[in-house]
């Protein structure tokens, strides 16, 4: 009986320093691979015009599992035992830290099966740039803890995260079924204070409207991942996809991705969400007029394809007084978004002098009425 063939080897990517075999990382300042230990630098290559596209995927084919394998990877994760975030690991390291929430796992065996990424956008921010954003901002909120302030100003390094995305394309047709408003004003004769006045009163005029609208949709953005609260990754936006790179591994030197944990269907879900919002504006312009109603739309969605991309974070989460907080910062704009701690005596502080100076105010304004 012939052996069925052993599955392949998750992929690891490592690039070694050609001068003393230390890894390289990727430098965000300088868009290379440099060597911590002995300085050296070394550019990426660049890819031919012929590589430089970055290729969509079909939707349909994806979800009939009939991908190429050249399009599938195996990577090894581990999984948090406390918030299940997926991140990748390379073979040499045996425990450590969740980058999403601060808790201790030790990494496993397991492997990953998933599509490829086919973009990334490079990081453009150092870690230094980043916790610079990242404690201005906390500066920002008064009421935050200040031991928490100064516990994040101290603490260790941020962590740089490739965040999983998807993008979808489609192009979409729909037909529609609605009501044209035109508004108009009748003039009537009312009572106000005794005395009869004339007003005018607005009315709408309905007249039947149906046609067609039709939109291409590039690039529909949807996070991969429930390891962040979406509200945060929302709040990072706009990513600028114009400067997408075709996926290199070099571009992962040093930083650490997170798997996908959204499938491929179910972010085509939220995609259509966000299309059938676009198409229901596109509607209601094209009925004109002053007000729409709209009973019916009938949208046909062909020609889909997608793509997994990556985009970069920095992130840091710290434990503090039992409780974890997160911060994460858009690593292209420096954008930061995060948990919201509150300190109590700062709030009753606040409450007291508010209520130390409307009490002062509530005096003067005694005194100056019994003067007069």
């Amino acid at each position: 009986m012939p052996q069925p063939e052993p599955p392949p080897a998750p992929e690891e990517h490592r690039f070694p320093c050609n001068q003393c075999g230390a890894d390289y990382r990727f430098a965000p300042d300088g868009g290379g691979l440099v060597c911590d230990h002995c300085g050296n630098s070394e550019e990426i290559a660049q890819s031919g015009p012929w590589q430089a596209t970055i290729r969509e995927l079909d939707f349909d084919t994806a979800l009939a599992g009939e991908l190429s394998e050249q399009e599938i990877e195996e990577t090894r994760v581990l999984q948090c035992p406390n918030c299940a975030a997926q991140v990748e690991f390379d073979g040499a390291t045996h425990a450590m830290e969740c980058p999403f929430c601060a808790t201790p796992v030790v990494t496993d065996t397991g492997t990953h099966r998933h599509i490829k990424p086919k973009a990334v956008l490079p990081f453009a921010l150092d870690e230094g740039t980043a916790r610079k954003a990242m404690t201005d901002w906390l500066g920002r909120l008064w009421f935050a803890p200040g031991g928490l302030q100064n516990y994040a100003r101290k603490g260790r390094k941020m962590q740089g995260i490739y965040v999983p995305y998807w993008t979808y394309d489609a192009d979409t047709k729909s037909s529609y079924r609605g009501e044209r408003g035109i508004v108009y004003y009748v003039s009537r004769t009312v009572m106000r204070d005794g005395k009869k006045v004339t007003v005018k009163e607005a009315k709408v005029r309905w007249s039947p409207a149906s046609g067609r609208v039709a939109r291409f949709f590039d690039d529909v953005l949807v996070l991969a991942s429930r390891t962040l609260p979406k509200r945060y990754t929302d709040a990072l936006e706009p990513w600028d996809l114009s400067a997408l790179e075709p996926y290199r591994p070099e571009f992962l030197a040093g930083f650490r991705a997170e798997g996908y944990t959204v499938e491929l269907e179910d972010g085509f879900k939220e995609a259509r969400n966000i299309m059938d919002r676009v198409i229901t504006r596109d509607v209601k312009f094209d009925i004109g007029g002053d007000r729409q109603r709209i009973h019916d739309i009938d949208t046909t969605v062909r020609d889909v394809t997608f793509k997994h991309i990556l985009l970069p974070v920095w992130l840091a989460a710290y434990k503090y007084r039992g409780e974890t907080y997160r911060f994460v910062v858009n690593g292209r704009t420096g954008r930061v978004q995060g948990e919201r701690p509150w300190s109590a005596w700062k709030i009753a502080f606040a409450v007291s002098v508010g209520l130390l100076v409307a009490g002062v105010a509530g005096y003067f304004i005694a005194m100056s009425e019994g003067a007069l």
